[in-house]
């Protein structure tokens, strides 16, 4: 029997652990312009200040929903945060480009664990008929983070200099450390005894790397021919994993319609909306020459009502079709992409505002009961496998969203410092980039919509 207070901490901690990975990742754009001065980076370097990270998540996430599940979820997770601190800490020392890109693929392999054991916690560890309301919260945490990191990543970078970001992480990362030590003593190991595939896990390495960094060079031959490599790797992964006893993710899951639908939306959803904070700030900070910390309050808009609305719609998917409310709310996100489309400097902050707010409602309806429905169509032995495809549909959908910004970058503008004789440049990148996501949005809630209208089962 589960005590109540572990699952008190569960949540508590897997929801710390979440915020604390997402603020990160999401703080370090507004301080682009900064780390660009200081470490001397191109337009293309400085987004692959925040691929890199994704990237590592990516290519870990799927082996990491195994290995964690065997090894056990707390002591996963545990490590997960313990390394995470060790990466943030060294980030803060980087002397150089090298040191800063070293330490954040450090920081990235914890936060794949993190974000990959957390979910299976709290599925293991919270009653049924509570969890939509647990992964709520847990959602609710990552985009208080997000709320925070524009605010706080700009305000900070501007009083305090880049490093002052990362640091105050790391009395986050302490204390869920010691409260994942002393709290927890219940562990979840699920398919102990099953062996590790490790030849799938290298296959699957190979082509999402492949594919994920040939797409951000997609305007090259050499760009092309290396997405190729990795879409072939990926297909030999899904070929390969179907006749394996023991796989180390069960790609037969996704013969369930509500299953890959939700995935779907999930990948298409983080496409649509990811780079929107990136375009802004840019927008902000080079053509319009506000601060890191005016435009930081301004960019607050999306994440918090995001956290206001998630915790309620989590809440409500335990009692209505959470693929409906999903389908509700990115249509919301798109009505709000629409207005953001011919963003320049000209263009009203009421505008960008009303947008930001869209977007953010709209995903708040859209995210939690969109992971609920992941989590619930599956056997309760598979949900570190759902996990691992939550946390790999975020990752990939996150990277392409930058990476069709880097590749329209490369396109128009060529690898170059952003300075103000290629501004005219830079906003016409952004309106095109706009454009593709608001397209990409439309068909998430279509997704959404044929996975409400399926008949699969829900195990929960």
């Amino acid at each position: 029997m589960i005590k109540k207070t572990t699952a008190f901490y569960v949540v508590l901690v897997g929801s710390l652990a979440s915020f604390m990975a997402a603020y990160t990742s999401n703080a370090v754009t507004m301080a682009l312009p900064e780390l660009a001065r200081v470490f001397h980076l191109s337009n293309i370097l400085q987004n692959w200040t925040i691929n890199l990270y994704l990237l590592t998540m990516a290519v870990l996430s799927v082996p990491f929903g195994k290995i964690c599940a065997k090894k056990g979820l707390k002591k996963s997770f545990f490590y997960g945060a313990l390394v995470f601190f060790i990466g943030t800490a060294g980030i803060i020392m980087a002397a150089n480009t090298e040191m800063l890109l070293l330490f954040r693929f450090i920081q990235a392999i914890g936060s794949a664990a993190i974000f990959v054991s957390s979910v299976s916690m709290i599925v293991k560890a919270v009653p049924n008929n509570q969890r939509g309301r647990a992964l709520g919260i847990n959602i609710a945490s990552v985009y208080i983070g997000l709320s925070l990191a524009p605010v706080l990543g700009g305000s900070l970078t501007y009083n305090f200099g880049w490093e002052s970001i990362f640091a105050i992480t790391l009395p986050v990362s302490f204390i869920v450390v010691v409260l994942t030590y002393l709290k927890i003593k219940e562990e979840w190991k699920l398919d102990a005894n099953d062996p590790i595939d490790i030849k799938g896990s290298v296959f699957y390495g190979i082509g999402i790397s492949a594919f994920m960094y040939g797409f951000t060079e997609l305007h090259t031959l050499t760009g092309q021919a290396i997405t190729a490599v990795g879409v072939i790797f990926l297909i030999i992964f899904i070929y390969y994993e179907l006749k394996q006893e023991y796989p180390i993710f069960n790609v037969r899951l996704y013969k369930n319609h509500k299953f890959l639908s939700s995935n779907i939306a999930s990948i298409l959803s983080y496409i649509a909306t990811f780079v929107v904070t990136t375009i802004v700030n840019y927008n902000f900070q080079y053509v319009r020459g506000f601060d890191s910390q005016l435009s930081g309050l301004i960019l607050i808009t999306f994440p918090l009502l995001m956290a206001i609305v998630a915790p309620a719609a989590g809440k409500l998917s335990d009692r209505i079709d959470p693929q409906k409310i999903a389908t509700i709310g990115m249509i919301i996100v798109t009505v709000g992409l629409i207005l953001l489309v011919p963003l320049d400097k000209d263009t009203s902050i009421v505008i960008v505002l009303a947008s930001l707010a869209l977007q953010g409602i709209g995903y708040g309806l859209f995210a939690s009961p969109n992971i609920n429905t992941i989590m619930s169509s599956v056997p309760p032995k598979d949900t570190p496998m759902a996990s691992s495809a939550v946390a790999t549909m975020r990752i990939l959908g996150q990277t392409l969203s930058t990476g069709i910004l880097t590749v329209i970058f490369a396109i128009m503008m060529g690898n170059v410092i952003i300075q103000p004789s290629n501004y005219p440049q830079l906003i016409s990148c952004s309106q095109i980039t706009l454009l593709i996501i608001t397209v990409i949005s439309a068909l998430c809630f279509i997704v959404c919509h044929i996975g409400y209208k399926s008949k699969d089962k829900l195990y929960f």
